[in-house]
């Protein structure tokens, strides 16, 4: 009888110990590289009425870079933490609806975001074996080498949108180029804004203690002005017969110059063939539509990840 009961433990010693292994190896460093693509007012398909991933525009994609800190809660999920810093951008003029086209609107935003991450899966992350031989199970090798997750969590993003005028980026935030802090109900947004970070990875064990991903992530914001393009015109550019007492009245009271005219309203004239003006002849008056409050901005990236795991202490923490 002991000796069955020695065996026995003998035999399930091994299984043990590898099932506590994944505690010894909590902590992963993550870097990443990918493209990034706004979702918002500026810039999309050639269609009017897509949302998220139906209105990519292909020749806007940019860059984005992050850095973070994984660490597992359980055998099916894992905290994230990130911090990133991107580029997105938007324009009007890569686009053939004809509307969006005539408004002509272009910007492009620096990203700063930190966020923190829940990250869970239904399946078991391979722990990796010291060497790849073929054929042969490396010691400690348990779970699927190939792991596939879903995230969401929180963050915070900095924005500062920025236009071209006469080959040089302007800041437009201090511009108000929608009467912000003038016009009744519309107030200065913020260069700060809260996200909500969601999407799916996949990870390919390398390695002890290496492994690669691929991950899609979308950011919900809570702002339509990434874009600094939301509700309507308020003023015109000037010289031009568009209700020039109301557009004077607001380049009075906020001091505007030509470069917040300019880019406030820079809608082509003429206006190319197939554009619908209004019955006036003015198709970015005082009033007229500029953006769609009713649909926030989004941005999202696609990234390919590097994952190293750290080694701990004795109480658990990691040793860098």
């Amino acid at each position: 009888m002991r000796l069955r009961l020695l065996f026995l433990l003998l035999t399930l010693l091994p299984t043990m110990l590898i099932a506590q292994r994944w505690k010894r190896e909590r902590y992963e460093w993550m870097a990443s590289a990918g493209a990034s693509q706004f979702l918002g007012d500026v810039g999309g398909r050639n269609q009017i009425g897509s949302d998220y991933f139906f209105d990519l525009d292909g020749a806007s994609t940019r860059y984005v870079v992050n850095v973070g800190l994984r660490y597992k809660l359980s055998e099916y999920f894992a905290a994230r933490t990130h911090l990133t810093f991107a580029e997105v951008y938007g324009d009007d003029a890569y686009t053939d609806e004809p509307w969006r086209n005539n408004r002509n609107i272009h910007f492009r935003s620096p990203v700063f975001e930190w966020s923190v991450t829940m990250e869970g899966s239904f399946m078991r992350e391979s722990t990796g074996s010291r060497y790849k031989i073929r054929r042969v199970r490396g010691r400690g090798k348990k779970g699927s080498q190939v792991y596939v997750y879903g995230f969401v969590g929180v963050g915070l993003m900095f924005m500062d949108p920025h236009a071209k005028y006469e080959g040089t980026w302007q800041a437009l935030r201090p511009l108000r180029t929608e009467g912000q802090d003038f016009v009744p109900g519309r107030t200065q947004y913020s260069n700060w804004q809260f996200v909500i970070p969601f999407g799916i990875g996949m990870k390919y064990t390398i390695d002890k203690r290496s492994s690669i991903g691929i991950e899609y992530g979308l950011r919900k914001t809570f702002t339509d002005y990434m874009d600094d393009t939301s509700t309507s015109y308020v003023y015109t550019k000037e010289g031009e017969n568009r209700s020039p007492a109301a557009a004077q009245m607001v380049s009075d009271a906020l001091g505007y110059d030509r470069i917040a005219k300019t880019l406030a309203d820079p809608s082509l004239a003429p206006a190319p063939s197939g554009v619908d003006l209004i019955a006036d002849g003015c198709s970015a008056c005082p009033g007229q539509q500029r953006g769609d409050p009713t649909d926030l901005d989004s941005y999202m990236f696609m990234t390919i990840t590097y994952y190293r795991k750290i080694r701990t202490g004795r109480k658990g923490l990691p040793k860098f």
